[in-house]
């Protein structure tokens, strides 16, 4: 790791795959720790510009807000009882809430590199909104390791990743339009689809057009066959980024997301 962490994770994703059962599972704990170790090094919740809410009553949360609590402070004194804490509110600051959906391209070479830099994505990923992400595989078809309403611990959404294999031809429009229906099933204020891909489409269908129906795109493409990235990132106003192997994803998450 500290003389070639690329060769290393990739060698490791690898493993995972080996056809000793005992070599194969302790391969796959150790990448889930090491996958998930790398992952951590960016923020664990994206930042925004706060609003004030109404919510429900906490001892140190906020200020109490008299107009939604003052039924249930009436009712208690009526009564000449305690007020009921649950049924008080408070004004506080949140943050808007972000979900992310994942979309990787495994419709070429899934072994090595490519597998764990797909990998440390979804680690990433989960690591940022733990809360409100999904995780999507495409080829000719999508297949869901992690839907955004459904809970999955992240070793098991990690080894998931590093359970696919690569073939089939690459329908990147359908990919775009599933990783919009994942999204539209969150209620956060800022939706992202993060796509791990270089972006050429052998498959028919309008991929500009699937694009633009989501509310933000960021790609994520090999250093060296970035072009068509590049290319649909220029047609719908995505952001867009290049890395050479596994260890520079949680860079790349920064330099496309922020903070």
């Amino acid at each position: 790791m500290a003389e070639d962490p690329d060769e290393m994770l990739a060698l490791l994703a690898d493993l995972t795959g080996a056809t000793d059962r005992s070599l194969r599972e302790l391969a796959r704990r150790l990448a889930g720790r090491l996958y998930l170790d790398l992952a951590r090094t960016g923020p664990i919740r994206p930042r925004g510009v706060g609003r004030l809410i109404e919510q429900p009553f906490r001892p140190d949360g906020g200020d109490l807000d008299l107009d939604a609590s003052l039924e249930a402070i009436i009712a208690a004194r009526g009564a000449g009882e305690a007020v009921d804490p649950e049924r008080l509110r408070i004004r506080a600051w949140a943050t808007p809430a972000t979900a992310l959906c994942l979309l990787v391209d495994r419709s070429g070479s899934m072994g090595g590199a490519p597998l764990a830099t797909a990998a440390v994505a979804a680690a990433a990923v989960a690591w940022r909104v733990p809360q409100d992400y999904s995780v999507l595989s495409f080829s000719k078809e999508v297949v869901a390791v992690k839907s955004q309403d459904r809970h999955r611990e992240v070793a098991e959404v990690v080894d998931g990743v590093l359970a696919l294999k690569g073939f089939g031809t690459t329908d990147l429009a359908g990919a775009l339009m599933a990783a919009h229906v994942q999204l539209l099933r969150s209620r956060a204020t800022r939706r992202i689809t993060v796509l791990l891909s270089d972006c050429r489409a052998t498959e028919p269908g309008d991929a500009a057009r699937a694009a633009r129906m989501l509310e933000e795109l960021v790609i994520i493409a090999p250093e060296g066959d970035s072009e068509d990235a590049e290319d649909l990132a220029d047609q719908v106003g995505a952001r867009v980024t290049t890395v050479t192997g596994p260890s520079e994803i949680p860079a790349a998450l920064l330099r496309v997301l922020g903070n």
